[in-house]
């Protein structure tokens, strides 16, 4: 029996996927989580073989659940499913330990197989993931050598402080949420505008955007 948990914040979603994976005996659903920290705090406890992650989540996103995850319980698949295809995005998700990436579009043909070669600890990607890995690798080779994927300008916790400035969260909310002093969330998001050369929220919220940390649903009334 393969043990599979799936995050994503969209209840209907969640419910079609779910009724794609029972479809196969083999498969068993022990969990499903609706954001990210939710996301992090069930894979520790329940330990599923694969897991399968969107990265737009809420409170915290996808990529940077992955890392913890990666970090907490290492033994565990990590599936992303995301309708994002950009290069840069992907080779972020394979860095921070995912080891499989299907896009919501291709989800009814290749997430079974997915799940399947994950739990047999073999990476997958889907040939429109494949072509953009290609392309990355392509565009970054020296003869005989790739050039490894530059890690982002943010570290962990200031990328956690610009999704929740993003999804509108006060600098009270954000302590409360991240157990941190305000002072220390006004210090982290200092940091946040100096290293992006943000002027404002509204150009946090397009570089969330552009890179995949929040949806533009939850950031629309910044915008």
């Amino acid at each position: 029996m393969i043990r599979i948990l799936l995050a994503d914040d969209h209840a209907l979603m969640r419910r079609g996927i779910r009724d794609l994976l029972m479809s196969e005996s083999e498969f068993e659903i022990i969990g499903e989580a609706g954001d990210g920290r939710e996301a992090v705090r069930l894979a520790e406890q329940l330990r599923p073989d694969v897991m399968i992650m969107d990265l737009a989540m809420p409170e915290l996103n996808g990529l940077d659940a992955i890392r913890q995850i990666r970090k907490d319980a290492p033994e565990i698949e990590l599936l992303v499913f995301s309708m994002h295809d950009s290069e840069e995005l992907i080779r972020e998700v394979f860095a921070a330990g995912a080891r499989g990436y299907v896009l919501k579009s291709d989800v009814a043909l290749y997430l079974i197989e997915a799940v399947k070669s994950l739990a047999r600890h073999k990476p997958f990607f889907t040939p429109r993931i494949s072509e953009a890995i290609l392309n990355s690798l392509v565009s970054t080779a020296t003869p005989g050598q790739v050039e490894p994927a530059r890690p982002g300008p943010l570290s962990a916790r200031e990328r956690e402080i610009l999704q929740l400035l993003a999804e509108n969260k006060s600098n009270k909310d954000i302590a409360k949420a991240l157990g941190i002093s305000v002072r220390t969330v006004e210090t982290h998001r200092r940091s946040v505008m100096q290293k992006l050369d943000a002027t404002s929220i509204v150009e946090l919220v397009h570089y969330a955007i552009r890179n995949g940390i929040v949806q533009t649903t939850r950031a629309s009334d910044l915008l």
